[in-house]
């Protein structure tokens, strides 16, 4: 079961994660694009007053998968160790993070502007 639930959480995380990255592209995604960035931002901005900037359940619910896997040598950072993972290589962790951080901030920028953008367009230039 356990092995199933590290699939589970490898494979749902690393699609939200390229959901967060790339949903404001398309029209149809671009509403739950905003809501899963504004979620994952709460969750590492308020929750992490809690557990530490950053906190993710996801990560910490896969931790707990990977510890009942005999798994402990577990980096701070979600995404430096899926990068690992998947490539074999030791990422730099904050390198990791940096990177974590910019490219959310990034995304974030693009779902505000195509999300909002034509509200403004219709509330205030086509009068």
């Amino acid at each position: 079961m356990y092995k199933f639930l590290d699939i589970f959480f490898l494979v749902f995380h690393t699609l939200l994660i390229f959901f967060n990255l790339f949903g404001w592209i398309w029209k149809r995604t671009r509403k739950i694009n905003l809501v899963t960035l504004l979620l994952t931002g709460l969750s590492w901005f308020a929750l992490g007053i809690f557990y530490g900037i950053g906190y993710c359940p996801l990560t910490d619910w896969h931790w707990e998968v990977l510890h009942k896997l005999g798994r402990y040598d577990l980096p701070n950072s979600y995404t430096k160790y899926l990068a690992d993972r998947i490539t074999g290589l030791d990422f730099n962790a904050r390198l990791a993070d940096t990177m974590t951080a910019a490219l959310f901030f990034v995304a974030l920028a693009a779902s505000l502007y195509v999300n909002i953008r034509p509200l403004i367009k219709k509330y205030f230039i086509s009068q």
